[in-house]
């Protein structure tokens, strides 16, 4: 059945969800409010989202080495407290998001990270490849945002599907490991290193 804005826009009011996990919760119990609640409830997304607000300056840095030493990754993830820090799923987490980083090469973090005049530039290619379409502008405008959007999901590490388990996105295991240990955690940032990559050759 066709969801309306207003209808996700209540949702979101209602548990503090983001807009995609409204949408998908009110799809999946066929446009009923009440079981949409409950759906984010048993996902943890509702609960998850409350603790978005909460301070996160405690956590780890983790590094993984892959491939014999041809790829490194450092990976900063926030949390609340230290016990937290410590449990076995909080580490568990953290070094499942480096194996990540380091198979799926993800450019920033999140969406917001990414640069105004990069993102521009793919509308403008993603619009200049469909200008022969004959489409009108509209058609052509919702095609381009789902290009800028497929564009999110090959360089923003929220929005990659894990390498793991590629039924859900980076930011959906975020939100399940914050239902699950009950405190904010924030994804802060990340380094990828190949071996010799910016190295010029000098030709003799």
């Amino acid at each position: 059945m066709e969801i309306s804005a207003a209808q996700v826009k209540e949702l979101r009011e209602k548990t503090g969800a983001g807009m995609m996990d409204c949408k998908k919760a009110l799809s999946e119990t066929t446009g009923n409010f009440e079981k949409a609640i409950e759906y984010l409830r048993k996902k943890g997304i509702a609960s998850a989202a409350k603790k978005s607000g909460r301070m996160a300056k405690e956590g780890t840095i983790t590094s993984y080495i892959h491939g014999e030493g041809k790829v490194g990754i450092l990976v900063e993830v926030n949390c609340e407290t230290d016990f937290v820090a410590r449990t076995d799923q909080f580490r568990q987490f953290v070094k499942d998001l480096a194996m990540h980083v380091a198979a799926a090469n993800p450019q920033w973090v999140r969406s917001e990270e990414v640069p105004s005049e990069i993102l521009a530039k793919e509308k403008e290619i993603a619009l200049a490849q469909m200008q022969a379409s004959g489409k009108p502008a509209a058609v052509l405008e919702k095609i381009a945002e789902g290009k800028v959007k497929k564009f999110y999901e090959e360089n923003c590490l929220l929005h990659q599907p894990f390498v793991k388990d590629s039924s859900k996105t980076i930011e959906q295991l975020l939100k399940e490991t914050i239902a699950t240990l009950g405190e904010n955690i924030v994804i802060r940032r990340f380094a990828r290193y190949v071996l010799g990559e910016g190295i010029q050759e000098i030709n003799p």
